[in-house]
């Protein structure tokens, strides 16, 4: 079957086609690091990890940059907000903590969080700080070419003309007149704008700024504006025209549409494809600190394994709404335990090394198709994974019924489906191999062993005993025909 997505720009799936032969170039948004991640970031970037993981295995080098907004109003309101008590609150007044500080420690933990649950590390992660001459450049093409202007009072503005440009409003397909305007200054400075529409791509110093978040250039000190910033970094390191652009669906409009807009003004082909994830709500409605109805991805953590957060967070078609209830981690949770279990049981009876023999009509080979055929449409994740517990399933029947060649290659359609989406990527302190996982493997086999020799002298109390306290340790034993194998509990 063909790959194909859904492009937003044209509101159609289409045939995947890349700009080089044999690879891809993927662009998503990452962070702006003013706080900690929120369950709508980790959706994002597990979509874009799936996106890059099949492509990878289709056969295309991938190249992923995701970027990092490090410099932008709220990270400097952030910052203002830890001023040392006692202290003028200038330009120049010391602070808890500088808006550099407080931006790269939020970095980190978005960092911990993708790597927590999965999310391959990019090829490139550029932060916006450290790519200012290549904005500047952006921005001095656009003013040659009649579609940006510095602001008339001398203030250092830079915005794009909005009207200069007649396709602005084509990704979202939105007629320009019923916009509303750019929230880039305060309305007492509207006046510096041809059109209430029009953005920022370089804001002047203003009073009360830190000096350090202040870059010189040609039209007077500032910084950039958020949607330049993208279209700077993208172009670095995939060029002028790329394969797809990837986001939040909150994302759409105003940031992608101006995104695209500039790069497109510029003389830019830009993105072949844009692609956007779907958002998480909480049992029906939007997530919102103020009545309370909003779960982060650390409280995910803390009820349930990294593999189960990413298996809920990952599970939905990547376009569609997420929704989150109370239940949905111990559902989440129990599909996990399913597969993990087949995994454990196979692996005890055949070992690791298993491969898929190509070219198999068995029912794994079917249903490693059906995975594939839904992957290739529009990364179609539930009926994949509709696919892998079929197998799953199929696999324990052969363990059961002993047709060994059945359920070697279930287990390697099995891995070959949990690696193409993450699943053993996580980081599972005590599952993922290390000296704990070691030892704790040892003690296991020391109680399973003294067990078997209590049943080989039919002493059930004693061998019930050893069972209960390892049940009571998280250890589930499982007794097969080949023996017992155990699995730590999932949470």
């Amino acid at each position: 079957m063909t790959l194909r997505f859904y492009d937003t720009a044209s509101a159609e799936v289409r045939n995947f086609v890349p700009l080089l032969e044999g690879k891809a170039s993927l662009y998503y948004c990452g962070a702006t690091v003013q706080g900690m991640p929120h369950v709508g970031h980790i959706r994002s970037a597990i979509a874009f990890d799936q996106l890059t993981r099949w492509l990878t295995y289709r056969g295309f080098r991938v190249t992923v940059v995701r970027n990092v907004t490090d410099i932008d109003d709220k990270i400097l309101a952030k910052s203002a907000e830890s001023f040392e008590p006692g202290f003028d609150s200038g330009p120049d007044a010391v602070r808890e903590e500088e808006w550099w500080a407080l931006a790269y420690r939020y970095e980190q933990e978005f960092l911990k969080a993708y790597d927590t649950l999965g999310v391959s590390r990019p090829t490139y992660e550029p932060r916006a700080t450290g790519h200012i001459p290549e904005m500047h450049a952006l921005i001095s093409q656009l003013i040659d070419r009649g579609h940006a202007y510095p602001a008339p009072d001398g203030s250092g503005d830079v915005y794009f003309d909005v009207r200069s440009w007649s396709k602005y409003g084509a990704l979202t397909r939105q007629n320009i007149d019923d916009m509303q305007a750019a929230p880039d200054v305060d309305a007492q400075f509207s006046n510096r704008k041809r059109d209430p529409r029009d953005f920022a791509l370089w804001k002047g110093s203003k009073e009360g700024e830190p000096t350090t978040a202040s870059w010189a250039s040609p039209w007077g000190a500032g910084r950039p504006g958020w949607h330049l910033e993208c279209s700077a970094m993208v172009t670095k390191y995939l060029g002028t025209e790329f394969d797809i652009h990837g986001g939040g669906l909150d994302l759409r409009f105003p940031h992608h549409e101006n995104e695209m807009a500039q790069s497109q003004a510029a003389g830019h082909p830009f993105a072949s494809f844009w692609m956007h994830n779907g958002m998480v709500t909480y049992e029906g409605e939007k997530m919102s600190k103020s009545i309370g109805n909003t779960i982060s991805p650390a409280e995910m953590l803390e009820l349930a394994s990294p593999r189960v957060v990413r298996y809920y967070l990952g599970q939905a078609h990547y376009r569609s709404v997420l929704d989150y209830r109370p239940t949905s981690l111990q559902e989440a949770a129990a599909a996990v335990e399913r597969i993990d279990g087949f995994i454990a049981k196979a692996t005890t009876r055949f070992g690791s090394g298993a491969g898929f023999v190509e070219g198999n009509t068995g029912t794994a080979a079917g249903a490693l198709q059906a995975f594939s055929e839904a992957m290739d449409d529009d990364l179609n994740v539930p009926r994949a994974l509709a696919a892998l517990h079929e197998t799953v399933r199929a696999g324990n029947t052969a363990l059961a019924e002993g047709s060994d060649q059945d359920g070697r290659d279930a287990l390697a359609a099995v891995m070959t489906m949990t690696e193409v989406l993450g699943l053993d990527a996580v980081q599972q302190p005590l599952e993922g191999g290390g000296k704990e996982h070691a030892a704790l493997g040892v003690l296991v086999e020391a109680q399973l062993a003294a067990r078997a020799e209590a049943r080989a002298t039919k002493d059930w109390a004693a061998s019930d005993a050893i069972r209960d306290t390892l049940a009571a340790a998280g250890v589930v034993v499982e007794d097969g025909p080949d023996g017992p194998t155990w699995s730590l509990k999932r949470d």
